[in-house]
């Protein structure tokens, strides 16, 4: 679900406020485990997150809940932190299967090793069999409360394992945008002569 945004700045611990936000308005939406919230995109300091005008708000959540959390968060205003967030018009935007898909964080131990071995696991479990890249440490902090891990780009993927890993994701925190698989574009032919 794809919802307009008009909104200025947001603080950069917004995860955590704007899932407050959202289940004040959708209760629902924190019955459903595999309900998640995409990070924003923006342009973000230590502090504060500007986003640009053509701004989304992207959710992953069931088929059932969609046309209810349309309709409860469609023109709505969010206070986040002080911070006011408008919803504008929601569309439904299916997810297709990509060979390479990425998370901006999907949390974990902080040893990379480690962190590596735990996916892996994970994967073995799904019964997935794929490559993965693991990248730079980030973590998502609030006031009471912090998430660390990895991005992380999982690639050769076939289109089951693809859309499994987009609706399940790994980790924990998607609520506040950990764990969510989205497609990464390819760069190929850098070796072609």
């Amino acid at each position: 679900m794809v919802f307009d945004l008009d909104g200025g700045t947001l603080p950069a611990t917004y995860p955590f406020a704007l899932w407050e936000a959202l289940i004040r308005r959708v209760p629902e939406l924190a019955e459903e485990k595999l309900v998640g919230v995409l990070p924003l995109r923006g342009t973000a300091n230590s502090e504060r997150i500007l986003l640009p005008k053509r701004s989304k708000l992207v959710m992953r959540l069931p088929t059932a809940l969609a046309e209810h959390a349309a309709a409860r968060l469609t023109g709505q205003q969010l206070d986040i932190t002080g911070s006011t967030l408008r919803l504008g018009d929601a569309k439904v935007r299916p997810i297709y299967p990509y060979p390479t898909i990425h998370a901006q964080l999907v949390t974990g131990t902080s040893d990379e090793v480690l962190f590596v071995e735990h996916i892996n696991t994970q994967l073995g479990k799904m019964q997935i069999k794929a490559n993965l890249i693991c990248g730079k440490r980030h973590s998502i902090n609030g006031d009471q409360r912090s998430l660390q891990g990895y991005s992380l780009v999982i690639h050769d993927l076939t289109p089951g394992a693809s859309l499994q890993l987009q609706f399940a994701g790994l980790g924990e925190g998607r609520q506040f945008g950990c764990g969510i698989f989205v497609p990464y574009k390819v760069i190929s032919g850098l070796s072609e002569g």
